[in-house]
């Protein structure tokens, strides 16, 4: 295979993996995004079950409480009316220090209700936000889904027309070329770089006079002594076309 024909096939190949490497990362952020909308979406969800559990647990707490509550004041009328027939002193105190013990526990009921009641207004403020949190998201993305949908089927067909140009471009350099090319580029994002004067068109360091003599005769690829791609030598006139075709 003749050397102006594997240039040519490097360019193209050098090219569209530029191009297929755009369009396969504008489709890894659109499924990153959408992939952690979905998880937020997922997250409000378990939080919104967590709350509504927590609510319930604390509402049957304080009815729990209420009815000890009631049971306690029942019993202190009982206390009052005992206390009222009471018939020495002695039997007074008793029944006074009944009454006294079932008004501290009547009053630690309520402190416990209140501050129960205060939380579960609390948690249901906090359960409204996240659903509304979690309505505005799903809305968002039923919105968007048929859009969303439609982008990603054209950059996952834009792709994989890419990658099929891609099998038929790499079928036209020599195997030992497209090792060493996918091995650079992997390691620097792109492999193959020009000269015009002696300069490499990938990290512009000057080449050495003898190996920029060598490769004008344009008789074989060589390497940069810098960057380590593939180098060739490009003809000032075929640089000219490239930078006019270039140009508005």
């Amino acid at each position: 295979m003749k050397i102006a024909s594997q240039i040519e096939a490097l360019e193209k190949l050098a090219e569209l993996d530029k191009e297929l490497s755009g369009v396969e990362g504008e489709l890894s952020r659109e499924r990153d995004a959408l992939g952690q909308r979905q998880a937020r979406l997922r997250e409000l969800d378990a939080r919104l079950e967590a709350a509504r559990a927590s609510i319930g647990d604390m509402e049957r707490t304080r009815n729990e409480l209420h009815l000890d509550a009631r049971q306690m004041a029942n019993q202190m009328e009982r206390s009052r009316e005992k206390l009222n027939r009471c018939r020495n002193e002695r039997e007074a105190n008793a029944a006074q220090r009944e009454v006294e013990e079932l008004r501290k526990l009547y009053r630690d009921r309520e402190i416990e209700i209140e501050k129960l009641s205060a939380l579960c207004e609390q948690a249901r403020g906090e359960h409204d936000a996240t659903a509304a949190d979690r309505d505005r998201l799903a809305a968002e993305l039923g919105a968007s889904e048929g859009e969303l949908a439609t982008r990603l089927a054209a950059l996952e067909s834009s792709a994989g027309a890419r990658r099929g140009e891609r099998t038929a471009l790499a079928a036209a350099v020599p195997p030992v070329q497209l090792r060493r090319y996918e091995t650079l580029r992997k390691r620097l994002g792109s492999a193959v770089a020009h000269t015009t004067d002696g300069t490499c068109s990938a990290c512009h360091i000057r080449l050495p006079p003898m190996q920029f003599q060598k490769m004008t005769r344009g008789e074989a690829f060589d390497q940069c002594p810098s960057c380590l791609r593939i180098l060739y030598y490009r003809a000032v006139a075929a640089a000219a076309v490239d930078s006019a075709a270039g140009a508005p």
